[in-house]
């Protein structure tokens, strides 16, 4: 007897890996139509029920293509057909600052935060695979949006009340591919998927090309570096946590704060003005390092202004975080 196709058993493998430590509950899987999520919706069918988990797809419509909705209901059929206890389709409208893209991503978001909530869904399955993670992390390079940026998107993120999981980032674009045509399922292709017009159209093709201009391996070797960059930079974060910890409340020795490397100190200071009581969203890299100069640039400065009406100055060797004065 033989064993299912290799594909289909590592999307297996990597989803019986995510879901071995939930309660019994409900997941809830993403589904386009296309080859990724319907390989996911095939393995969670597969592996879910053994493990003492319902199962429920969400297909969104953005409503963006003529026929989307016959699309949509198509999705959801074959997801049932996979085994996938419920299938439904929310049809969203998709607009909002940040172009096409941007807004159909939040739309999107929103209407699985929603049926999560309403199926009571211990976690939201979504289909990104090594290819997506490559593409991810190679835009961040080209954008030089830092290290964090560089780290592509993370296996598990809590967001906004919903644990959002990705079993598929080891698996790759073609094994999806692979695993629908051994199931005998048809995916969909979007036609935006080659629309020069949007960004991630693009930067698949300067992928492609690398692929085969630098040699096959770049897109494990942009995954792997998003992996290795992750690993290090939860470590300092966990590490400046800790000294922020131990550092207290307001005021801060000079003498301890500069004794601290630059990569540790700024993520320190981050901490430190989060738990002072500036908001965490509207603290950014300029009010970080105008704090940091009290440190490492000190002639005698004003106090720096930060987000919650609160100002950080320095004297008598300590550095004050209080409420903003009015002059």
């Amino acid at each position: 007897m033989t064993g299912p196709h290799p594909a289909v058993a590592a999307c297996r493998r990597h989803v019986r890996t995510c879901l071995s430590d939930l309660p019994e509950s409900t997941v809830l899987v993403a589904c386009s139509g296309g080859a990724d999520s319907l390989a996911l919706a095939a393995a969670v069918a597969f592996e879910a029920p053994k493990l003492g988990l319902a199962t429920v797809a969400v297909v969104v419509d953005h409503r963006l293509q003529e026929g989307s909705a016959a699309i949509a209901q198509r999705a959801a059929a074959q997801c049932r057909a996979l085994g996938i206890g419920r299938a439904e389709v929310r049809a969203v409208d998709v607009s909002g600052a940040g172009g096409p893209e941007a807004a159909a991503r939040d739309a999107r978001y929103a209407a699985l935060r929603e049926s999560a909530s309403a199926y009571g869904a211990a976690v939201v399955l979504l289909g990104h695979t090594r290819d997506d993670q490559a593409e991810t992390v190679l835009l961040a390079l080209t954008r030089g949006s830092g290290p964090r940026a560089v780290t592509g998107m993370a296996a598990v993120t809590d967001a906004s009340g919903v644990r959002w999981v990705r079993p598929l980032l080891d698996v790759t674009r073609a094994e999806t591919h692979a695993a629908c045509a051994a199931l005998g399922v048809e995916p969909w292709h979007d036609p935006h998927n080659d629309d020069p017009r949007y960004l991630r159209v693009r930067m698949r093709r300067a992928l492609a090309d690398l692929e085969t201009d630098v040699g096959p391996g770049v897109v494990a070797g942009l995954a792997r570096t998003a992996e290795l960059v992750r690993d290090d930079l939860d470590f300092l974060d966990e590490w400046a946590l800790r000294l922020a910890d131990a550092l207290g409340e307001s005021p801060w020795p000079v003498s301890e704060l500069a004794a601290l490397a630059t990569p540790i100190r700024t993520r320190v200071w981050r901490e430190l003005l989060r738990h002072a009581g500036v908001p965490a969203a509207a603290l950014s890299k300029v009010h970080i390092d105008a704090v940091d100069a009290l440190i490492t640039g000190w002639h005698g400065q004003r106090p720096v202004h930060v987000p919650g009406g609160l100002q950080v100055r320095r004297g008598g060797g300590l550095v004050v975080a209080e409420p903003r004065r009015v002059e």
